[in-house]
């Protein structure tokens, strides 16, 4: 990855390295089920955009999705492989690329998956991190059949998403060493900040993450952008959907969920 985008991959790695463990698939297992209530996913096309760790992936492919994932950091595939095989999970991928969303060979070797569409199209808080969220969106929308659902995890608009973007835009301008400085002093903010507004232990994570490499994320993720619900809604709508549920973020900066149905 350049100086000027996060290396998502290399945190992936270190978390899977450092912290994953059987509890924490467990934990993105639930929350995964939780996220598909109602959709059928045995027997069904699966599509990860920016499939990261994989642990959505891995979770798809043990109900019996026939999965398949796009990331642009080749590093995720070596961290996908790796995890597969600590988790002990026998079930992998039917096809992964290394590309991006945005680029017209990417998606043409994702078409030539699923000519007709996949059933499900999945991407977790992938999307605001591409630099043209929107043509992102746009992009993944047509990858869903007709009758398919997609399934996004988009950045909440909020007062201080502007100096959050300055914050992700100085970390990857900087060396290392003021990385870490800057990870380590936002460290006691974010977990006070997440245990006054949602009454948890921040500690206690959900969909499988870990709070420090969660944090590394949150203040390294450039390039950044955000919607609130009402954009993202109006713009997928507008594009052949109907929306079928969300789920507020828990924190006000933190990810919407949508799922969509394509009419």
């Amino acid at each position: 990855m350049s100086g000027s985008a996060f290396d998502f991959g290399e945190n992936w790695r270190n978390f899977s390295e450092h912290a994953l463990d059987a509890e924490h698939f467990q934990q993105a297992q639930n929350h995964f089920s939780e996220l598909m209530t109602g959709l059928p996913l045995a027997g069904s096309s699966f599509l990860d955009i920016g499939f990261g760790q994989g642990l959505s992936l891995l979770a798809a492919a043990q109900v019996g999705a026939k999965v398949h994932g796009l990331d642009i950091n080749p590093k995720c595939r070596q961290v996908l492989l790796h995890n597969a095989t600590v988790l002990g999970q026998r079930a992998v991928p039917d096809a992964i690329a290394i590309g991006s969303v945005l680029e017209p060979q990417s998606l043409a070797i994702v078409r030539g998956w699923a000519p007709e569409g996949f059933d499900i199209v999945h991407s977790w808080g992938v999307l605001h991190h591409t630099g043209a969220m929107w043509q992102a969106i746009e992009n993944a929308c047509t990858l869903v059949r007709s009758g398919g659902h997609l399934v996004l995890a988009i950045y909440n608009r909020h007062w201080s998403s502007p100096y959050w973007t300055a914050i992700k835009r100085l970390y990857v301008a900087s060396p290392e060493a003021m990385r870490k400085a800057l990870v380590l002093a936002f460290v006691p903010t974010i977990y006070l900040a997440k245990l006054l507004v949602t009454r948890r232990n921040p500690l206690q994570m959900t969909r499988g993450m870990d709070f420090y490499y969660d944090v590394v994320d949150w203040i390294g993720g450039y390039p950044y952008e955000c919607a609130s619900r009402a954009e993202i809604e109006q713009f997928v709508t507008a594009r052949g959907f109907v929306s079928r549920r969300f789920l507020p973020a828990n924190v006000p900066t933190g990810c919407n969920e949508f799922v969509f149905a394509r009419s």
